[in-house]
Parts: structure tokens; C-alpha cells; sequence
């Protein structure tokens, strides 16, 4: 097979890719792998690595592995193994007919264990996990060797079998590489390649009670399955030397090559499988899906775009070193996507009753609007006008401060698409609160070529508008670096979600379907939200504003 070296954009890894095929190493085959834990739901982080591993097999022609590394029962659900595949596919990548387990290969996974003691390169201890520690030694001095090191072949394998077949507890023995304790990459002091757990497996039940550790299976996965370049992140560059050792030790198909890169890191975000967990568990957010949550299920419940984060992960580029991302290019790269296709409506989530006095009692007039100015496929709607209507509070000022424009009493201002109304008086409750502005409107004013003003408003006409929810989220966490906290969960935002009830939105609202997204105008880009939402029940999440609002935010709060 001969695979051409795409004429695009490259970084390193691509550059190590473009040199194998010069020199028909693979034999000019390119494949990778997206190999996730189940142990939790993927979070914008593996986007990344989602995007570069199917992005690259793509780019050469080659081909991408889906591959659960399901080797520990303790943390892994069926339930994340389906979030996982549902959002690779929303992504926008399909590994075909090759999604694999861990798990379909714990019988070979075995016998090359049993390969290593027989080639004197792997023993049964007995010591403790505080005693390995302990013998492991510091990053400034050796270890030691376990005194279990140097036991015959033949004592270790009947150890070891004795161990698949349930005879020890948990913890009682592991099974360790032979490598070298002096080694100054600690990760090659003899590591545990298997451990005992007595526990059922999402997919093999009861079969097994001895599992392999992640860094012992993942290397040997990658040659089974016929992998060219094992793409991961930074943190497993100190683990790349075991790799490369459990393969040159075993009679392995294939030696695929290990390749770091920087892993994405979000400020004002949590990346931790663990900690997202304990947001979830601790009832901090209402699941996994919480729009709020960093989780790839919760932007698309707010209601990202996956072509958005495609994007997003492209403009990241691919580096050798980590750094952290502001979350404002996510957004406008949100901005960017969404203004070209989100048909533009109008919603009015404080609204404010206007009544023109001099429109005729019972009628109604049509305006024609543009659906998207960006799209010229989008085509027109008609909004109703009459008598009585909604605004905005915040464009009424009854005593306006310096540079407010809007409407005040003896000031004008334009209905989008409609006419100039000007402010003739105020209606207030027994608490002296404004519950109505009256108002009259210029015949001769429309349409917004005619006469003009500084300012044109949204709003909805009274008798057609529809009553729903909208939810406005903001970051969760206060912090840039919530992670470096004592306690994370100390700097989540109080406001992180604010729900708006009696927002008065347009009548073709009312059915929106679950996952349509709109520009609200002047309000910023929602979804309707995909759980609550329902024809009758117009529930919206905001999914970004129309510019970055949360910089000012956040200097305020530093400021304070």
C-alpha cells in the first residue's frame, strides 16, 4: 500500500509521519488509534486527541482505531463506554467496522506474561503496595530490589497461574516487569504488570479475577491491532521507554511508535476525569451532560457545534509542550460557526409591556424578516405586529443616565423591522415599580429605511408571543487555574447559571426542536436545550454571548 504525504499545514508529528513514508517504513500504512478509558464521560480535552488521531488517518489515507482500555472493572461502566462512542460519532469520526477492547485480549495479554517469566523478564512479589513504594526508591536515589526478584521461572509461572485461578485475594501478589532499580525513569523499577481484582468486567463477567495494568496492555493493543504511530499525550513521555521494552521483548506483530504531544488545557476549567466525577457525585452539577460540565455530552447539550470544536482543536495546533488555552477562542470559534448558520429571532427575557396608543385596537401587521444575513439560503419570516408588545427593561429608563440612547419618557427609539415608537408616559404597581410604558408610533417610520435613530430594539408582539425558560450559563469556576486550588471546588461561580422564567420569545419558538439553535438578537447564540426541551416547552441554553462579556467579569472580581 502506498499513501501519498498530503500537500497541507504540518507540525512535528506530521513531519514523522512524512519521513516513515519517504522511507516505506509500514510499508507506507498509516494507522492509529483513539484508545479512552471508560471510566468517565470525554471532556474538550480528548477532542483534541480525538480530532489529531482520526484527523491524521484521514489526511494519509490510512485508518483510526476505536479502542476501550477496559482493564479496570473498578472504575468502568457501560454507561461511559456508550457516552464515549455516541460522541466520537457527534464529532464527526467513524472507525468503521474496527472498535476493539482492551478486553478481547486479555488471553493474549496473558500468555505473553507468561512469555516474560519464561524469558526471565518478569516475577510474581509478595511485597505490599507501600513496600514497592517504599523499595521503588525517590527520584534522587536507587531502589531495591524486591527480595522475591530472583526466583525460578518455574516458581513464578505456577505463582502465576495460581493467581488467574482465584486462589489469592486482592492485593495478596502482582506481577512485575524485571527491568532495572536503578533505572533513573522510575517507571522502569520493576512496575506491576498485573494485579489481582476480584471483580466482574463490563464485558468478560466473572472470567477473570487477574487484570493488566494500563501501561503493560496499551503498547502490546497497539501491535496487536497493526498500529503505525501510537499518538498520546505528554504525560506518558516518561512511560514510552516501557513500551518500547514490553515490545522488544515479545514476539509482537509489530512495534508501533510512541509519539507525545501536548495535551489542551483550558483556563477556567477542570480536565480531571476524578474531579469531574466528584462535581458529579457531590450533586455540584446535575450530571455528566451539565452544560456547565467541560464534557464533550455537556457543550453539546448547551448546544456547541462539533464543526466549532473541529475548528477549535485545528487553531490549537499540535505542540511538544503544554500550555493553557483561554477559553475565549473556544467561544469564538462558536461565534464564528453559529453566525453563519443560526437563523436570527427575537426574544425578549425581561420583558417590559409597551402599549402603542395610537395603533388601532385589534390589529395586526405583518413585517417581513431576514432569517441570516450571512446565509442567502436562509430566507424570510413574518412577525406580527400589535397594539401591546414586549421590550426589554434594560431599554426603558424612566430617568436615563448620560450616553443611554433607548427609549425614555419624550424619547424615540425603533422596533426592528417595524416603526419609530417614542415613550408618552409610565404605568407603575402599588410599590412604585414601571409594569408599562405607554407609547405612539410614527406611521410614515416603516421599515429601517426610512427615518432614523440611534438606536433599533427587539421585541415580540404581546399577542403572539410564547412564555419559555432560558437558561444563561457562564463559566464554572471563578478561577483561571481551578485545579491549583487546595480546594477546586471552593472557586466554583455562584453564577455560573442564572434561569430565566416568562421570557417572551417569538411564536415559531414554541415548537423549536430539541438541539436548533438561534441567535436570540442582541442576546447571544441559544440552543434548545436536548433533555427539556419539548413542543409547548420552549426551554433555551445560552450558548455563547454575542462577544466576550466574561473578560469584563472576571477583571471586576479580580479587582475586588
Amino acid at each position: 500500500m502506498s499513501t501519498a504525504i498530503p500537500d497541507a499545514p504540518s507540525h512535528f508529528i506530521k513531519d514523522i509521519i512524512n519521513e516513515d513514508m519517504k522511507s516505506n517504513k509500514h510499508k507506507g500504512r498509516v494507522h492509529t488509534r483513539f484508545p479512552p478509558e471508560p471510566n468517565g464521560y470525554l471532556h474538550i480535552g480528548h477532542a483534541k486527541s480525538i480530532c489529531l488521531n482520526f484527523g491524521i488517518a484521514l489526511e494519509y489515507g490510512g485508518k483510526c482505531n476505536l479502542r476501550f482500555d477496559d482493564t479496570n472493572p473498578s472504575k468502568e461502566e457501560v454507561e461511559y463506554v456508550d457516552s464515549i462512542m455516541d460522541t466520537v460519532r457527534w464529532l464527526g469520526f467513524d472507525w468503521e467496522d474496527r472498535l476493539f477492547y482492551a478486553s478481547d485480549y486479555f488471553e493474549q495479554l496473558y500468555q505473553y506474561a507468561e512469555h516474560l517469566i519464561k524469558t526471565g523478564n518478569a516475577f510474581v512479589c509478595h511485597l505490599s503496595a507501600d513496600e514497592i513504594r517504599e523499595y521503588r526508591g525517590t527520584l534522587t536515589t536507587p531502589g531495591r530490589g524486591s527480595p522475591y526478584r530472583n526466583r525460578s521461572a518455574d516458581e513464578n509461572l505456577d505463582f502465576l497461574r495460581r493467581m488467574r485461578a482465584g486462589e489469592f485475594p486482592d492485593g495478596h501478589c502482582v506481577l512485575r516487569a524485571k527491568i532495572d532499580m536503578a533505572s533513573g525513569n522510575i517507571n522502569m523499577r520493576d512496575p506491576v504488570i498485573y494485579r489481582i481484582l476480584h471483580m466482574p468486567h463490563h464485558r468478560t463477567g466473572d472470567a477473570w479475577c487477574l487484570y493488566p495494568m494500563y501501561d503493560y496492555a496499551h503498547p502490546i493493543s497497539d501491535a496487536i491491532e497493526g498500529i503505525t504511530h501510537s499518538l498520546c499525550t505528554l504525560e506518558f513521555e516518561d512511560h514510552r521507554p516501557f513500551y518500547d521494552w514490553v515490545l522488544d521483548r515479545l514476539p509482537v506483530p509489530c512495534h508501533p511508535r510512541q509519539i507525545e504531544f501536548a495535551r489542551l488545557n483550558v483556563n477556567y476549567t477542570i480536565m480531571s476525569k476524578r474531579k469531574l466525577l466528584q462535581l458529579v457525585q457531590d450533586h455540584l452539577v446535575s450530571g455528566w451532560d451539565d452544560p456547565r460540565m467541560p464534557t464533550l455530552a455537556g457543550m453539546r447539550r448547551r448546544g456547541l457545534t462539533p464543526e466549532a470544536i473541529r475548528d477549535f482543536c485545528d487553531r490549537i495546533g499540535v505542540a511538544k509542550v503544554n500550555s493553557t488555552v483561554d477559553v475565549a477562542l473556544l467561544e469564538h470559534c462558536q461565534r464564528e460557526d453559529l453566525n453563519k448558520r443560526a437563523p436570527r429571532v427575537m426574544a425578549v427575557l425581561h420583558p417590559l409591556r409597551v402599549v402603542l396608543e395610537n395603533y388601532p385596537e385589534g390589529q395586526v401587521e405583518w413585517f417581513d424578516a431576514i432569517n441570516n444575513p450571512e446565509d442567502p439560503d436562509a430566507g424570510t419570516r413574518r412577525i406580527p405586529l400589535t397594539r401591546e408588545l414586549y421590550i426589554e427593561q434594560d431599554d426603558f429608563r424612566e430617568e436615563p443616565p448620560p450616553k443611554f440612547y433607548r427609549l425614555a419618557p419624550g424619547r424615540e427609539m425603533r422596533l426592528k423591522h417595524a416603526y419609530i415608537i417614542k415613550c408618552t408616559n409610565v404605568v407603575k404597581n402599588d410599590r412604585g415599580e414601571i409594569v408599562e410604558v405607554r407609547c405612539t408610533y410614527d406611521p410614515g417610520s416603516r421599515g429601517e429605511s426610512g427615518r432614523s435613530v440611534k438606536v433599533t430594539a427587539h421585541w415580540v408582539s404581546a399577542a403572539h408571543a410564547f412564555d419559555a425558560e432560558v437558561r444563561l450559563y457562564n463559566h464554572l469556576f471563578t478561577k483561571e487555574n481551578p485545579a491549583e486550588e487546595d480546594d477546586f471546588r471552593a472557586s466554583i461561580n455562584p453564577d455560573s447559571l442564572q434561569v430565566l422564567t416568562g421570557c417572551k420569545v417569538e411564536s415559531c419558538l414554541a415548537s423549536a426542536a430539541p438541539g436548533s439553535r438561534y441567535q436570540f438578537m442582541r442576546q447571544g447564540y441559544f440552543c434548545a436545550d436536548l433533555m427539556d426541551a419539548a413542543p409547548g416547552k420552549p426551554v433555551f441554553n445560552r450558548i455563547v454571548s454575542l462577544r466576550d462579556e466574561w473578560a469584563k467579569i472576571a477583571k471586576k472580581m479580580t479587582i475586588a
